[in-house]
């Protein structure tokens, strides 16, 4: 048989700045406070839970540590990923956090490493401490001045050489579009200030629900709220909504108040309905997650998924590999939730558990599907 080289597929993986200290954490959860705080401090909760997970290549390392980030891609590089999406957090009126790792990334050129960025416009609560109800900093949207002021900020980033784009036009992930209070309005305005700068367009990606219609709110494609699409399922589709709000409150207080254990989902299964989920349309990219635990910030609130290991990844990444063959070059796009999101158990980098596994699986898939 005949064997044809492949076009490329790219693998682009979310990437988390919350590894380096900043006034806000400090006075909020404690100087010094950062992602790995949480994470030392997790304990298992249930027979058979795997805590803490401890990293292994990269150690505990700061994000303001250039020969940090050179390590992380080069690894990255390695494993057959293609580019980083950083998440970038503007809640209004100028407003930002954890932007240094990014602007130091634009400002100093290295490392030479694919990236784009993934607007997080949500508010910040104390869930991660088991605070729910304790709002931090709340995400604003005070209309089209800060609009065009949020624009002229990030301008730099989208006209880097190393910004990652689709159709020749930089890609800017929404992680809750409908949250925007005019969606249009919005991707227009910015689609305007774009091509004024000399840029084609931008190609917007919205994080949403599966029934989700993209181009309905100015969006080219939807990315699938993972892990959310099987977390925030309705179980009981023969009951009413109401009455499926209310068994799950119930359930919920049962669990807290007698159970003393996080939501435990099959990882197995989560596989399966993320593989037979789908959208009503093409135009969505796979999002792919390798594990989730995010206890060490939610404590028993949190969800897990028990039994990811790096053969069912395998299988799942190959799954989705399949679905994405058949698009056009430049569209040839899966994404992985997440490199580094160690608090969340939801990452790639080398932990002591497993090593460069989860890693290596991607470089076998990516090489023999490419």
């Amino acid at each position: 048989m005949l064997n044809v080289k492949k076009e490329k597929i790219r693998i682009i993986a979310f990437y988390l700045p919350q590894f380096h200290p900043i006034p806000e954490n400090d006075e909020w959860w404690g100087k010094g406070f950062t992602e790995w705080t949480n994470v030392v401090k997790a304990k298992p909760l249930f027979r058979g839970h795997y805590q803490p997970n401890i990293p292994e290549d990269l150690g505990f390392y700061d994000l303001r540590v250039p020969e940090v980030r050179e390590a992380q891609a080069q690894l990255a590089r390695e494993h057959g990923i293609d580019g980083f999406c950083y998440w970038h957090y503007w809640f209004g009126n100028g407003k930002q956090l954890l932007e240094r790792p990014l602007q130091e990334v634009v400002k100093t050129g290295k490392p030479d490493f694919p990236f784009c960025i993934g607007w997080a416009n949500q508010s910040w609560s104390g869930i991660w401490h088991g605070a729910p109800g304790r709002i931090l900093i709340e995400q604003t949207y005070p209309g089209i001045k800060d609009y065009k002021d949020h624009f002229e900020k990030i301008l730099p980033v989208l006209k880097d050489s190393r910004y990652i784009k689709i159709q020749e036009k930089p890609v800017v992930v929404i992680y809750n579009p409908g949250d925007l209070p005019s969606p249009l309005e919005f991707t227009d305005l910015w689609r305007g200030l774009a091509k004024k700068e000399g840029m084609k367009n931008i190609y917007f990606i919205g994080i949403e629900n599966l029934d989700w219609e993209p181009t309905r709110y100015g969006f080219d494609c939807l990315l699938p709220h993972a892990p959310g699409i099987y977390f925030n399922r309705i179980p009981y589709p023969i009951l009413d909504r109401k009455i499926t709000r209310f068994l799950k409150s119930i359930f919920k207080r049962l669990k807290k108040n007698f159970l003393h254990q996080p939501y435990i989902y099959s990882y197995s299964n989560y596989v399966k309905t993320a593989l037979n989920r789908r959208p009503g349309h093409d135009s969505f990219f796979p999002c792919v997650v390798p594990n989730w635990d995010n206890t060490p910030r939610s404590g028993v609130n949190g969800y897990v998924l028990k039994g990811s290991t790096p053969q069912l990844f395998q299988r799942y990444l190959e799954s989705e590999v399949n679905t994405v063959s058949g698009s056009p070059r430049d569209e040839k796009i899966i994404f992985i939730k997440s490199w580094n999101e160690w608090a969340e158990g939801n990452y790639l980098e080398p932990d002591q558990k497993y090593g460069t596994e989860f890693l290596d699986i991607v470089r076998k898939v990516v090489t023999m599907k490419s």
